[in-house]
């Protein structure tokens, strides 16, 4: 199986980038994206060369460090699915690749594929942390919840952080990210004790370093996990539900 790359190389955050065309000649229908760029640097680094640099760890679709735009989507068409699980077989009479780093102010490129999402760890440094005591474990009745209640905050916690959302924005807006973490933890009888705090502290984060939303909805189509578009709102009503309550109060 031939199979056609147009590959973005870029030395450095300050230095300007470029596509190269390469051409696999053995790749097969099984392959992941990222299988097909080892199977590319291998011919890149035989012939000398300088492999594309890129981001992996689990392949799993789980740790949301692989990622990148694939002919123009984030991650590729395949709905819900990250690059480290989108395969060629999937791709039915595509032949060309053409593959480049997210696209956002917030996201400044590292090298070629890889970029630097350390905004969204700047998120949830803001916020997305619970404080608990620390010594013997609680008893599991100690803090009762309701199984609809743990099931939303499941959902939510499903984001794997890739980053995949503010590639898509127009805006370069981290709100379906933002939203889900306080989705998430607004459920749990363990993070209500820092509610208010964790939605200022994350909505001045996101106003900083981050585009306003403008409900484009184009972050809750290429989400991997699922995500729904519903996160968004949660940033709203939590950022009124602070600002109700006062900013001396930490609920």
């Amino acid at each position: 199986m031939r199979v056609t790359l147009e590959v973005w190389r870029q030395d450095g955050p300050r230095a300007s980038g470029r596509f190269e065309h390469h051409t696999v000649e053995d790749a097969t229908a099984e392959m992941s994206l990222l299988e097909l760029l080892d199977r590319l640097n291998d011919q890149i680094i035989e012939q000398g060369g300088e492999p594309v640099v890129f981001e992996s760890d689990c392949r799993e679709g789980v740790c949301g460090s692989c990622g990148f735009l694939v002919n123009g989507t984030p991650h590729g068409p395949v709905p819900h699915t990250p690059a480290c699980r989108q395969h060629l077989r999937a791709f039915p009479g595509v032949s060309h690749f053409r593959l480049e780093p997210f696209r956002a102010a917030a996201f400044p490129v590292i090298r070629d594929l890889a970029v630097d999402r350390s905004g969204l760890d700047s998120l949830v440094r803001a916020g997305g942390t619970v404080a608990v005591m620390t010594g013997t474990a609680a008893d599991a009745d100690a803090a009762p919840q309701s199984h609809h209640e743990a099931e939303e905050a499941l959902d939510f916690a499903a984001c794997i952080g890739c980053g995949a959302c503010v590639a898509a924005c127009p805006n370069g807006a981290a709100m379906l990210f933002a939203g889900a973490e306080l989705a998430h933890l607004a459920r749990m009888p363990q993070g209500r004790q820092e509610r208010g705090r964790r939605a200022r502290r994350m909505v001045d984060a996101l106003d900083e370093q981050f585009g306003p939303c403008s409900l484009y909805g184009e972050c809750a189509r290429v989400c991997p996990s699922g995500i729904p578009l519903a996160a968004v709102a949660t940033v709203n009503r939590e950022r009124l539900r602070a600002g109700l309550r006062g900013r001396n109060r930490d609920d």
